[in-house]
């Protein structure tokens, strides 16, 4: 991801499917088919994988493409230490996503079991 950032360039559909690990463990990036180079900090087409997918593009808002890389990528990485999704889609009738919203991860992990 840092180096898309230097590079200017904006994935938006990192998800576990396109991660990839090589013979010395080093990660790749795949499939960037949604990728953007250019006026990344001002999108509004709606690209992704909805359990990855930031609010602001649900929402049909403008949004910045680093930006939404870094939420799927904190989604991966809930994936990756809890071993579920954080929830179905990061929207306000989402249960579970409300919970986050609010803060209340004391009732959040009791309700989807992790810690």
């Amino acid at each position: 991801m840092e180096y898309m950032d230097r590079a200017d360039v904006a994935h938006r559909d990192l998800k576990l499917e396109n991660l990839l690990v090589d013979e010395n463990l080093n990660l790749k990036v795949a499939d960037f088919g949604f990728a953007k180079n250019s006026n990344v900090s001002k999108l509004k087409s709606y690209k992704g994988t909805h359990t990855y997918m930031a609010p602001e593009i649900r929402d049909a808002k403008v949004y910045d493409g680093k930006k939404v890389d870094i939420f799927s990528a904190g989604v991966i990485l809930f994936i990756l230490t809890q071993g579920i999704f954080p929830f179905q889609a990061a929207k306000k009738d989402d249960h579970y996503y409300k919970m986050i919203i609010k803060g209340d991860k004391h009732s959040y992990f009791k309700a989807t079991g992790g810690e």
